[in-house]
Order: C-alpha cells, then sequence, then structure tokens
C-alpha cells in the first residue's frame, strides 16, 4: 500500500463542503489511482477517526484561456468521506480565531 499521504493531497474547503462539515462529512482532494478502500484506510490511519461511507467524483478537465494560449486543466479526483456519529470532528478543519 502507497503511504496514506501520498493519497491524500488536500482539503477542498468552499462554502459547500463547510455545510457538509455539519454532517459529518467530509471532502478531499486525493490520488487518481486511488480506490474508495485506500482512501477509507488512508483517511482512518491519519486522523484516527472511523469512516462509515466514502464517495468518490472525477473532475474533468476544463478549458481555459490566458490571452491567445489556451489549453486545459488538470483532471483530478475529489473524494467524500463520511464519519460514523461516534468519532471526533476533524482538527484539520476545526479554525482557531
Amino acid at each position: 500500500m502507497k503511504n496514506p499521504r501520498d493519497l491524500i493531497k488536500r482539503p477542498v474547503i468552499t462554502e459547500r463542503t463547510s455545510d457538509f462539515m455539519e454532517q459529518r462529512k467530509y471532502v478531499f482532494e486525493v490520488d487518481l489511482k486511488a480506490n474508495k478502500t485506500q482512501i477509507k484506510q488512508a483517511i482512518e490511519s491519519i486522523f484516527k477517526v472511523k469512516v462509515v461511507g466514502v464517495n468518490t467524483l472525477r473532475m474533468p478537465a476544463k478549458p481555459k484561456r490566458y490571452g491567445k494560449h489556451s489549453g486545459y486543466t488538470s483532471e483530478w479526483k475529489k473524494a467524500i468521506v463520511q464519519l460514523s456519529a461516534d468519532s471526533k470532528p476533524l482538527e484539520y478543519f476545526e479554525s482557531s480565531v
């Protein structure tokens, strides 16, 4: 198995994902080749929580222009992780303001 920190790239923090946090759902950008089982094991080992379910989405590349040059953004994979009711919230997302 790969290092869990290689599978989980970064958290995705938007207004929508902030609303998910109230339901104990957290969103991460993950490796394109990672499957749901690997993502579940990686989250459980990094954050020491119990994961109930994992949903994944492949975000397609989008066309972008910069002046006369055009190209595409990178394709990436998003994972929505549901924690169990008795798990603690992830301190990674807690604000210290």
